[in-house]
């Protein structure tokens, strides 16, 4: 097996368990329909240790573009490999979202609401609110690189690592998960939503293209920061990228902002003309 194949593996074993669950807890006539926010929470956790325990004696099991980058801003990912890593990660998330269509084929028909569906697939905030919502997104997400860099630099964990990665997810997912879903990858959100639109899922409705660029760039965002703060904190070693990456942050949360004030101003002017 190859680095590629191992990423496309391990990310497409994430998705068929992860999406798994949220199509057996949101769609109609499944026994573990309405299971809540813990066992959804927990069964994300597992999914991506299975993940990680499937190919990370391959690929590393990134599984997810923002780790990707972040482990090759921090020096320890050549960068040569960035592409065909998110594209391998890209292209399992796609099959892996396709797998679940499959397995709940029946329960698309029988369930009514555009949303629901499109929940098992993709991600959605609570609040829709542009600036917070990629705030939300980008803190998951530097959590999440934080976690992994400080789990990595423990030898005490070898072995068990897929575990305390796994718990890692969940904790962020019941902790910082509430607001917007928690992608806290893009490969999660973009790669099942893009296998939404494509699929022939009755009264699917839209895939909410509009929101989607969130959970993309907001994980790119607060996983490249998350690795830069580690290694000018952790390891003492503050670089240009430091800087580049805290700036880039703030310039996409200051154009979030204006763009949400205009979109709340748009959607005030609809409303009085109706």
């Amino acid at each position: 097996m190859t680095p590629f194949i191992g990423e496309l593996v391990g990310t497409m074993i994430l998705i068929v368990l992860g999406a798994g669950i949220g199509a057996g807890s949101s769609l109609k006539k499944s026994y573990s329909n309405n299971a809540g926010w813990i066992v959804i929470t927990i069964a994300w956790g597992l999914a991506v240790t299975m993940g990680v325990f499937a190919v990370g004696s391959v690929s590393g099991a990134h599984l997810n573009p923002a780790v990707t980058i972040a482990l090759a801003l921090n020096g320890d990912f050549p960068w040569s490999d960035v592409p065909g890593y998110i594209l391998a990660q890209m292209i399992g998330a796609i099959l892996g979202a396709a797998l679940v269509y499959l397995h709940y084929l029946p329960h698309w028909k029988v369930t009514d609401d555009p949303g629901t569906k499109l929940g098992v697939f993709a991600t959605s905030p609570a609040i829709s609110h542009t600036f917070s919502n990629l705030i939300s997104e980008i803190f998951g997400t530097f959590v999440l690189v934080l976690g992994l860099l400080f789990i990595g630099a423990n030898k005490f964990t070898e072995g068990l690592n897929p575990l305390a990665v796994g718990l890692l997810i969940v904790v962020i997912g019941m902790s910082l998960g509430g607001t917007t879903g928690y992608a806290i990858n893009p490969a999660r959100d973009l790669g099942p939503r893009i296998a939404h639109f494509l699929l022939p899922i009755p009264g699917k409705g839209s895939s909410n293209w509009g929101y989607s660029w969130i959970p993309v760039v907001g994980p790119l965002l607060g996983g490249s920061l998350g690795a830069v703060i580690y290694k000018a904190i952790f390891l003492g070693k503050a670089t240009g990228a430091l800087w580049g990456v805290i700036g880039l942050n703030l310039i996409v949360l200051f154009l979030a902002f204006f763009a949400g004030k205009k979109q709340n101003m748009n959607k005030n002017l609809r409303r009085k003309a109706a």
